[in-house]
């Protein structure tokens, strides 16, 4: 490997670059866009058994927030539930909004990398043609190593701008996606909490 990476030149480094910070926030969003993690599943039941025994404490916004991001969404939700339901919603759209910026987090940069690594792999795809055409002198003799090396710059940087391009672009995808429907879930959520606190399903008179 050490070989490839010498034999590609200088301009495979920012390629190298660019694919450490890819698997870095790869990881990172898998651990943190976990779907236990971001949506739990208990956690509407839990809150409403909360609130039908003991109403809103300081005890229960503390828990619910620091639990998960749809914990967030329904403390703001909790913090306005004397107001109307459309003072409610209102609340947690807000949040929703922050902690959907916050589930974003990193995507751009990935998306980013998986447009840039193959434009970095054509930049070092011209700088070994060069390296090519530098290698026949005015009396046309030419040099076999300094050919040789032109061609590895050319082609391993093609290859490997394409390598980080790939699973880049798959990830910022995957995760897009993941993102959305973990949105859509938070939000079915909420309703349902805005709708059982309004409907009396939560007796008022204990909040």
């Amino acid at each position: 490997m050490i070989e490839i990476i010498i034999a590609a030149g200088w301009p495979i480094w920012p390629i190298i670059f660019c694919s450490v910070i890819s698997v870095a926030i790869i990881a990172e969003r898998f651990y943190s866009l976990r779907r236990e993690a971001v949506v739990p599943k208990d956690l509407l039941g839990e809150t409403v058994s909360r609130l039908k025994t003991s109403g809103i404490t300081q005890d229960l916004i503390v828990k619910t927030g620091a639990s998960s991001p749809l914990g967030r969404v329904f403390v703001a939700g909790l913090e306005n539930l004397g107001n109307t339901k459309e003072a409610m919603k209102e609340a947690i759209e807000e949040a929703g909004l922050e902690v959907a910026h916050e589930m974003d987090r990193y995507l751009t940069t990935l998306g980013t990398i998986a447009t840039m690594a193959p434009l970095l792999g054509l930049l070092g795809t011209i700088i070994g043609m060069i390296e090519i055409f530098g290698a026949s002198t005015p009396t046309g003799i030419t040099d076999p190593a300094r050919l040789a090396h032109g061609i590895s710059i050319a082609l391993y940087n093609a290859a490997f701008g394409i390598i980080v391009a790939v699973p880049s672009l798959v990830f910022y995808r995957h995760f897009r996606s993941t993102v959305d429907s973990l949105i859509v879930q938070m939000e079915l959520q909420a309703v349902k909490l805005v709708d059982m606190t309004h409907n009396k399903k939560v007796d008022q008179t204990e909040l």
